[in-house]
């Protein structure tokens, strides 16, 4: 078995064939979370979810690049669709909770990758991000759900947030598709959280060593995703990359770690269901 635990089945990429998909992942032992990154795409995620009885879940929450902040124009092909959201639906968001295929809020955030061109825009830019997070995590605390944190170009800032702000901070979280340096790894690790990796690490990145966060990673500690459209692996045999690209994911962190897929694959799955309290 695996569980991609970051799939985005519930974007319009996959509007004609998000069911057979799921059907083909379901049949080759694959289960997903599919995640939310605003209203429109968290209903999506939910309502997919309960069209089946297992294997499939859902994360809701609205992605700091789905934040319209009026500080920066973020294209189109970005993000999915052109849907921004001016402020955060606490309610709403709340009112979706309720179903119990939501198993977690996420992903949510922070994102510096578009930003501002002054200082001060850009100040006031991290600083609504930072109000947005705020709410999120009291969101997750409330309902007592585990958080899938989004971060990219950001990790000093969400790791000193979190650690400033000790009422927010999750007990429970996953540090989604982390590009960081062994020091960031090391932070996240001691506040407890998993370390999500993907199709990223068959990448080259100034900075990164993706090989080497992989071996600092205790295998208890990591789970596998796919962020699927997004970050195909280079061997996987599909147009678009699905959570049937995981197994591709699989390989490469058994590779690493000079132990089987096998292993792998029954370790990250243990990991899922304890993060993510899944009945699968």
């Amino acid at each position: 078995m695996f569980i991609d635990t970051h799939a985005h089945l519930n974007f319009n990429t996959f509007k004609d064939n998000a069911d057979e998909i799921i059907r083909r992942c379901l049949d080759g032992g694959v289960l997903m979370i599919n995640i939310g990154t605003n209203y429109e795409t968290s209903k999506k995620a939910v309502e997919t979810a309960e069209r089946y009885k297992k294997g499939v879940f859902a994360a809701i929450g609205l992605h700091p690049l789905n934040f319209d902040t009026g500080l920066v124009k973020i294209k189109n092909d970005e993000l999915e669709g052109s849907h921004f959201e001016k402020e955060f639906y606490y309610e709403k968001y709340k009112n979706l909770a309720r179903s119990k295929k939501v198993i977690a809020i996420g992903e949510i955030g922070l994102d510096y990758y578009w930003r501002p061109k002054t200082t001060k825009k850009k100040e006031l830019f991290r600083q609504k991000q930072k109000e947005l997070l705020a709410q999120e995590l009291g969101l997750a605390k409330e309902l007592n759900l585990p958080v899938i944190l989004h971060c990219r170009m950001a990790h000093d800032d969400l790791i000193n947030f979190l650690a400033n702000y000790q009422e927010l901070k999750p007990e429970k979280a996953v540090a989604h598709g982390f590009v960081g340096d062994l020091n960031q790894l090391r932070k996240y690790l001691n506040f407890g959280y998993y370390i999500g990796f993907n199709g990223i690490i068959f990448k080259k990145i100034e900075g990164i060593n993706f090989e080497e966060n992989i071996k600092h990673t205790p295998s208890d500690r990591i789970l596998i995703e796919t962020d699927c459209p997004y970050l195909s692996p280079p061997s996987f045999f599909e147009k678009k990359n699905n959570p049937l690209g995981v197994k591709c994911v699989v390989e490469e962190i058994a590779r690493i770690k000079n132990v089987s897929p096998g292993e792998i694959s029954e370790i990250t799955s243990k990991n899922a269901e304890i993060l993510f309290d899944l009945k699968t």
